[in-house]
């Protein structure tokens, strides 16, 4: 039972978590700006003096970000959902432009990324909204960087109206948001099945987890992630 959560979470999803930038830390020079032999370029909008750890291969980063065309139209934002993204870096979980943009960087800092089309989706494209051959921008901010995932209360995520039961409705729009997260991060073919297969999903999940089928999960009957203070 606690697979089909788990199949959900790990496909659609990344746990998220907020983090405070190191106290010690300064604010050093800004709008410094790397252009790689590739053509990524990495301009640093907000740098850090001092910090510890800095980003590098195999972390967990948990990241704000805003992703825009060249002509300034935005085609996704963490911000716009208030759930960062997490995941790991240099292992391929996400395109190769932040892969190679993201290390050496400090929690706190800002980066906008500007990634050419074959460090990003190529000639494909990534469903409707960025098409083939385009050149992203990112407006990206570290918020958390580890050796794992930050952990958070899903469950809490879950439940908007606080009534410490998750609905149909509230599932399903939980797992829209991650799923498109994940879309707009990755663009695999993998979670273009799962937002298409989106309602046998939340089935699935409520057939495993809502053990005394009252058309609603407890705290209790809930396997996902989740924190016992309720």
């Amino acid at each position: 039972m606690r697979s089909s959560w788990l199949r959900a979470s790990a496909a659609a999803c990344a746990v998220f978590a907020l983090a405070v930038a190191s106290g010690h830390a300064q604010q050093a020079a800004a709008n410094h700006v790397d252009t790689l032999p590739n053509g990524l370029k990495i301009e640093y909008v907000y740098t850090l003096d001092g910090c510890d750890p800095k980003s590098k291969i195999n972390d967990m980063l948990t990241m704000h970000y805003t992703g825009k065309l060249l002509d300034g139209t935005k085609f996704d934002s963490s911000h716009d959902r208030d759930q960062p993204f997490t995941f790991q870096l240099g292992v391929g979980q996400v395109i190769k432009g932040w892969d190679m943009g993201l290390t050496n960087m400090c929690v706190g800092e800002k980066r906008k990324l500007t990634i050419p089309a074959d460090l990003a989706y190529g000639d494909r494209g990534a469903g409707k909204v960025i098409p083939g051959g385009a050149t992203l921008v990112f407006d990206v901010e570290l918020l958390n960087v580890g050796d794992q995932a930050p952990t958070t209360n899903v469950f809490k995520e879950i439940d908007q109206d606080q009534d410490k039961q998750l609905s149909r409705d509230e599932v399903s729009e939980y797992l829209k948001k991650q799923m498109a997260a994940a879309e707009g991060a990755e663009g695999g073919d993998d979670i273009k099945q799962m937002m298409s297969d989106h309602e046998k999903l939340v089935e699935e999940i409520f057939q495993h987890e809502d053990k005394d089928k009252n058309g609603f999960i407890s705290h209790d009957e809930f396997s996902g992630p989740k924190h016992d203070e309720l």
